[in-house]
């Protein structure tokens, strides 16, 4: 009401009456919002239920006998929940954001900065609402397909040896031999991926000290190069240095020739 006052002290009479339908469009926005985010949190406690019970449905059919006469929902029927379920959810989270994007023009054009800042306020409370319920809803439909991929990937497996153990002449030893074999063959595998996985590291360092040794060198010979008279100068000193190499040998030759040569006579 005051900020619908303060919006018809600018314009007289027809500002006032102008004010009052931007008012009740704001507020029919926001009710709107409020039922929309009202029936997409319904639906996402039902979504995030229908996720939970997956795993627990095909772990009862997996366990379940002859015997057992309670009635279940089978995966193709919570497949098709999960479906229809998910289409619903993301047709509510356009509709939310699609009201929210108007809520934000109407927002941008109030020229009133108080009343600006209260609509601002309730705009953010809203997206902030809508950002919730799409994170959760992204989380609990990823989370229902890995385990409905696991499920699958279990279930098959489970009937391979359902197959295989109710086979003609099968010997339950021979089966356990064939398991352990199976495992033996999985740890093998997986020391081999680990040795080459450190083969690899290991190339790959070695291939990092090359490429910093061939930058040594290179800096080496750029600073040579680019120095000569340090170049002609270390050139010298390892002259020197053979020379005296040289001089030295030859002197410990001829003392012991001389040496040598006084022992014998």
């Amino acid at each position: 009401m005051a900020a619908g006052a303060a919006v018809g002290g600018g314009g007289g009479g027809g500002g006032g009456s102008s004010g009052s339908s931007s008012s009740n469009y704001w507020e029919d926005l926001r009710k709107q919002a409020r039922q929309l985010e009202n029936e997409l949190d319904l639906k996402l406690v039902s979504f995030s239920k229908l996720c939970t019970s997956y795993s627990h449905t095909n772990c009862r059919e997996g366990r379940r006998d002859s015997s057992d006469t309670t009635p279940l929902l089978n995966g193709s029927s919570q497949d098709r929940m999960f479906e229809t379920m998910a289409v619903e959810i993301e047709q509510l989270l356009g509709k939310l954001t699609g009201i929210n994007d108007k809520m934000a023009e109407y927002t941008n054009s109030a020229g009133v900065p108080s009343l600006n800042a209260a609509l601002m306020h309730t705009l953010q409370r809203h997206r902030d609402i809508l950002q919730d319920y799409t994170h959760e809803f992204h989380k609990t439909k990823s989370n229902f397909i890995a385990v409905r991929e696991r499920e699958n990937l279990m279930g098959s497996v489970r009937k391979d040896i359902e197959s295989y153990k109710s086979g003609c002449g099968v010997n339950n030893r021979r089966t356990e031999l064939f398991l352990k074999e199976h495992e033996h063959l999985r740890n093998s595998d997986r020391l081999i991926e680990e040795t080459i996985s450190i083969a690899m590291a290991t190339k790959e360092n070695m291939t990092s000290q090359r490429g910093m040794m061939k930058s040594i060198q290179s800096k080496m010979n750029t600073l040579a190069n680019r120095f000569p008279a340090v170049n002609s100068l270390i050139q010298r000193i390892n002259l020197r240095k053979r020379r005296d190499t040289l001089i030295l040998g030859g002197v410990i030759g001829i003392c012991t020739i001389l040496l040598l040569l006084y022992a014998f006579h």
